[in-house]
């Protein structure tokens, strides 16, 4: 080294402290990592696909036809007046993007291992660049539905406006367990194996397949500990113009932020080791 050659600035990383353990000017000065991160991810799930894109709509739609046979003709599950395929689809719809956007996120940090290990940026990039992903077939969606709705001549109300708050709270849901599950499957490779099981009993604990009227009055506050229960009704009230509730929807928000919370909480005290875990 020359004597005027300037050494190279030392930069310190510290994990991020405070009530929201989130570096928010981190995170924003790699907005095009998270960008590209995205892209990628899209590009690689439809990479030498026949249908690309149209996959995304095919999962709901397939899951819906089976629940209008089993429980629409076969077991006559009420749908609060409406055709129960439009009824089953609505509330597909949030949960499809959730249950997608969690199993990525729980192999997300396991996926990128290559990545981790030679160069340093926001962990929190990745599992939040997989929930990303599930919003543009969340939009596929919405488009389907939009002409389900026209077939069954069932118009829309003010309530659609609440579908980008109402969406917002689903991602914030999905971010929080997705985000946990991330740093716990870093740990323990058996998580890959529980995820998709634990996916299966959430839906049957949500109203996907039957309305919140269905369930006891008195044991309505059992329903609502569970985030997804107050959203995914609001989502379906949003649609296709049901009587909204705001009860649920406040519950759902109070335990999604818990939820948030203590997912970031637990990814931050992971992160700092996970390049010596994968």
């Amino acid at each position: 080294m020359t004597a005027d050659a300037a050494p190279h600035p030392l930069r310190v990383i510290q994990p991020s402290s405070g009530w929201v353990p989130i570096g928010w000017q981190e995170l924003w000065d790699h907005r095009e990592l998270f960008g590209f991160l995205v892209w990628r991810d899209v590009k690689v799930r439809y990479k030498q696909t026949i249908l690309g894109a149209a996959w995304a709509i095919l999962q709901p739609l397939a899951t819906m036809l089976m629940f209008t046979v089993l429980f629409g003709r076969w077991a006559n599950m009420p749908s609060d007046g409406m055709p129960y395929p439009l009824f089953a689809f609505a509330a597909l719809i949030p949960w499809t993007f959730f249950s997608n956007a969690v199993a990525a996120s729980a192999n997300s940090l396991v996926g990128n291992t290559h990545l981790i290990g030679k160069v340093y940026f926001p962990r929190l990039l990745i599992p939040l660049a997989s929930i990303g992903v599930g919003l543009v077939d969340l939009t596929v969606a919405l488009a389907v539905i939009l002409g389900l709705m026209a077939f069954y001549q069932v118009g829309l109300t003010w309530q659609i406006a609440m579908v980008p708050a109402l969406t917002l709270l689903m991602l914030l849901v999905a971010f929080g367990v997705g985000s946990a599950l991330a740093a716990l499957g870093a740990m323990y490779r058996d998580v890959r194996y529980v995820v998709p099981f634990l996916l299966q009993l959430w839906m049957f604990a949500s109203p996907v397949i039957y309305p919140v009227s269905l369930v006891p009055p008195e044991w309505h506050w059992v329903l609502y500990v569970n985030p997804l229960a107050g959203a995914i009704h609001a989502y379906r009230a949003a649609l296709l113009g049901l009587p909204f509730q705001w009860t649920p929807i406040a519950a759902s928000s109070v335990v999604a932020a818990l939820t948030v919370w203590g997912g970031l909480h637990y990814f931050r005290r992971v992160e700092r080791r996970v390049a010596d875990l994968i």
